[in-house]
């Protein structure tokens, strides 16, 4: 029997902070309980945000920590036609469609409704357009973006998430079609990640029965607070591991106060 498989994948669009370190001792610690891998994957399909150089920060930050992951590590943007081509496959299935939508006309369609993103439903203004219609405008050069269509799919997710957008207008990709072509692609059977992704869950347990990959089992972890209550995030500014080291933190300390002595 194969060992089990654990992964920690952020991205890299700034510094990790204490809430991606308790997420990656985790799952290093969950994966060495269980006699498993542990494995590092750099999400940055996101090209407008992510930098090599944080990348290369990620590994300084981890291995400052004592983490020790298998190589090569898997980078997304290295693996577009690998997400197209299952993209292509669910286009083939009928439960796809391309949505030419801009922000503004998809947003006065919208539903009252709202998304785990903040985001109302979409309306579904594209759904009915035809295959050879929006291949039409495909091949003339329309700016668009992948939705599943939720109605032929007749899954738990369509109430909380609408006709989810898999694939964003001119990256060719998102979280949760790279997310699990990735998990298939490298044998992850436990994902273990923050309460915050939860609700993006039963996207990928649909996607993976579609696409007929395997589902691994998932696991939330709490989240991290700072002292408003807030959870700690980049883009408020969260307290960086690189600023704690500059501050003379030691890698022993952080674990430490993790729960991981």
């Amino acid at each position: 029997m194969s060992p089990p498989v654990f992964r920690f994948a952020p991205s890299p669009n700034g510094r990790l902070h204490l809430g991606h370190a308790y997420s990656a001792l985790l799952n290093d610690r969950m994966a060495k309980d269980a006699g498993g891998r542990f494995l590092l994957r750099i999400e940055d399909t996101d090209q407008t945000r992510s930098t090599p150089q944080f990348t290369e920060a990620i590994f300084t930050d981890l291995a400052w920590l004592g983490l020790e992951w298998e190589r090569p590590v898997r980078i997304q943007s290295e693996h577009f036609a690998a997400y197209q081509a299952n993209l292509e496959r669910l286009w083939a299935m009928g439960v796809l469609y391309p949505c030419f939508c801009s922000r503004k006309q998809a947003a006065a369609a919208a539903q009252d409704a709202m998304d785990p993103d903040g985001q109302r439903l979409y309306g579904g203004a594209c759904r009915a357009m035809s295959k050879a219609e929006a291949a039409s405008r495909i091949a003339a050069g329309a700016i668009h973006g992948w939705r599943l269509d939720m109605k032929t799919c007749d899954d738990p997710a369509a109430a909380i998430w609408g006709d989810v957008m898999i694939a964003k207008p001119r990256v060719g990709s998102s979280y949760h079609i790279a997310v699990v072509t990735d998990d298939a692609a490298q044998g992850v059977t436990h994902v273990v990640r923050g309460l915050d992704m939860e609700p993006a869950t039963p996207v990928h347990k649909l996607l993976q029965r579609l696409l007929g990959l395997p589902t691994p089992q998932y696991h939330h972890h709490r989240l991290l607070l700072d002292e408003e209550g807030r959870k700690l995030s980049k883009s408020s500014g969260s307290i960086s591991i690189a600023a704690l080291r500059d501050e003379g933190v030691t890698p022993d300390a952080i674990r430490r106060e993790l729960g991981f002595p």
